[in-house]
C-alpha cells in the first residue's frame, strides 16, 4: 500500500510553494507524521508530515522547485513490493491541519547559511579606512554595527594627543594599526591629514564576488515585489502627511515607564499609542477600514491592525487580531510576540492574514518622511517616521518640541480626501493628547 506526500493547502491567497529541502532520501524508512521535506512560502515555511509510516519510494520534486497545492511531493510505502503509483493532480484539496500550522517552523536554506558565514567573515577581516568625516560601511549598508548603534568610538589607542582624541571622538574613528609621529607613537593631527592622501583599500566584496553579483530573488522577495506593483497598477493611491507634538506621549512614557513594566512585565512603547489612536480614528471614519471587491465595498466592523517588521529575510507584516478589544499592556505584549516570532522566522500562517490596516514605522531606521504604498487589499497604511527635535510655533511663541512625521497613503477609490485628511488630523489630536486614547472609544 502507498500514500502520496500532498502539498498542503498553505493558506489564504498562497496557491505554491518551492521545496526547501528533502529531509528524507528514497529508499530511507520513516514514521507516520515525522517531517520529510521543507517547504517555503512568501508568507511561511513549514514541514511536511509523512502520512503513513513505511519507505520513501519516490521522490517527484527536486529541492528549489516550484510547487503547486495539492500536487504530489512524493510517495511512501508502506510495503517492501508495492509500486509508485501514477503521479496525478490532486483536485480535492485536503485541509492544512492545526498541528501543521501550529509546528510550522522557519528553514534557513544552504545558501543563507553561506551568506551569513560570508557576512561574518567579511566583518572579521574587514579595514575600515580612517578619515577625518563620518565613515560608512558600503558593503552591508541595512546592517549596524553596535558601535554605530551606541554612537560612541571605541579607541583602543590611548595615546593620543588631545587634538586627536577630541577629532577621533566626534568623528567616531577607529585609530588602532595607525603608527603615530609624535614622541613614544603618539598620533598627532598632522597623521591624520596625512591619511587624506592614503590610498583607499579596494572593496573586499569586488574583490571576492567580482564586479557584479547575481543572486536569485526569494519567494518572500518575489512575493513583495508583486505585491507591491499590484497595489500601485490597483489602487488610486494618495498620501497626506501631517505632524504631531509627541511632548505629552514622551512624558507619559517616562512617567509610567517603571509602573507599567513592573506591573504588566513589559514596556511601554510607542506603538501602543498609534495602534488605539488608529482605532479611534477607523471608526469614526469606516471607509480607511474597508476594502473593494469587484464593485462592492466591505466595510469592516472589527480591527486587525497590521504592522510592518523587518527581517532578515525582508519585510512581513504581521497582524494584531481584534485590537479595538486590547488594553494597552495587550497591545504591547502582542506586538513583542510577534515582532520575536517575524525575526526567529516562526510566524504562521494565521499570523499574517486578515488585518484590516496598517502601521509603518520607518522612524526605527531614522527615516525622516516617506510615503508608504498600500497593503492590498487594504485601502489605507499609516506611516510613522523619526522624532526630532524641531522649531514650532506655540501661541505665538517659538519652542523646541519632539516632532514626528505622519503620513496616511490611501486608495482615492473609497476615501475622499476630505476623510483621508480628517482621519489623520484625528490622529494627531490623540496622540498630543494622549489621555484621550484612555477614553471609552
Amino acid at each position: 500500500m502507498s500514500e502520496n506526500i500532498l502539498v498542503p493547502v498553505l493558506g489564504e491567497s498562497v496557491t505554491e510553494a518551492t521545496v526547501a529541502r528533502w529531509l528524507k532520501k528514497e529508499g530511507e524508512k520513516v514514521s507516520a507524521d515525522e517531517p520529510v521535506v521543507e517547504l517555503e512560502t512568501d508568507k511561511v515555511n513549514l514541514e511536511v508530515p509523512s502520512p503513513v509510516s513505511g519507505v520513501i519510494s519516490k521522490i517527484n520534486s527536486k529541492d528549489g522547485d516550484n510547487v503547486e497545492v495539492g500536487s504530489i511531493l512524493g510517495i511512501v510505502s508502506s510495503g517492501s513490493n508495492d509500486q509508485p503509483e501514477k503521479l496525478q493532480k490532486i483536485e480535492k484539496i485536503p485541509p492544512v491541519t492545526e498541528k501543521i500550522i501550529a509546528e510550522a517552523e522557519s528553514f534557513v536554506d544552504e545558501k543563507s547559511k553561506k551568506e551569513d558565514v560570508i557576512k561574518s567573515n567579511e566583518q572579521k577581516d574587514e579595514q575600515i579606512e580612517t578619515k577625518i568625516f563620518d565613515i560608512e560601511d558600503k558593503d552591508e549598508p541595512l546592517v549596524l554595527t553596535n558601535e554605530i548603534k551606541n554612537g560612541k568610538s571605541e579607541i583602543l589607542n590611548n595615546n593620543l594627543s588631545p587634538a586627536v582624541r577630541k577629532i577621533a571622538t566626534e568623528k567616531n574613528l577607529k585609530l588602532e594599526g595607525i603608527t603615530g609621529s609624535g614622541k613614544r607613537g603618539a598620533i598627532l593631527k598632522g597623521d591624520l591629514l596625512n591619511l587624506m592622501n592614503k590610498t583607499p583599500e579596494p572593496n573586499q566584496r569586488k574583490i571576492k564576488y567580482g564586479q557584479e553579483e547575481r543572486i536569485q530573488m526569494s519567494r518572500l522577495r518575489q512575493t513583495i515585489a508583486k505585491r507591491l506593483k499590484s497595489a500601485q497598477e490597483t489602487a488610486a493611491m494618495l498620501t497626506t502627511f501631517n505632524e504631531v507634538d509627541m511632548s505629552k506621549v514622551i512624558n507619559f512614557r517616562k512617567e509610567n515607564q517603571d509602573e507599567f513594566k513592573n506591573k504588566f512585565g513589559i514596556k511601554l512603547g510607542f506603538m501602543s499609542f498609534f495602534v488605539k489612536a488608529s482605532i479611534k480614528s477607523l471608526k469614526l471614519y469606516p471607509a480607511v477600514n474597508a476594502e473593494i471587491e469587484n464593485n462592492d465595498i466591505i466595510y469592516k466592523n472589527y480591527y486587525n491592525i497590521s504592522f510592518a517588521v523587518g527581517t532578515e529575510k525582508g519585510l512581513v507584516v504581521p497582524v494584531l487580531k481584534n485590537a479595538d478589544e486590547m488594553s494597552f499592556a495587550d497591545i504591547e505584549s502582542n506586538i513583542k510576540t510577534l515582532s520575536d516570532k517575524a525575526n526567529s522566522g516562526s510566524l504562521s500562517i494565521d499570523d499574517l492574514q486578515g488585518g484590516t490596516f496598517t502601521i509603518s514605522n520607518g522612524g526605527v531606521y531614522g527615516s525622516m518622511l516617506s510615503t508608504p504604498i498600500l497593503n492590498p487589499p487594504q485601502s489605507g497604511v499609516l506611516g510613522m517616521h523619526n522624532i526630532v527635535d524641531r522649531p514650532i510655533a506655540v501661541n505665538g511663541s517659538i519652542q523646541i518640541k519632539p516632532v514626528m512625521y505622519l503620513a496616511l497613503s490611501y486608495d482615492h477609490r473609497i476615501i475622499d480626501g476630505k476623510e483621508a485628511v480628517s482621519f489623520l488630523k484625528e490622529i494627531k489630536d490623540n496622540l498630543e493628547e494622549p489621555e484621550k486614547l484612555f477614553l471609552d472609544n
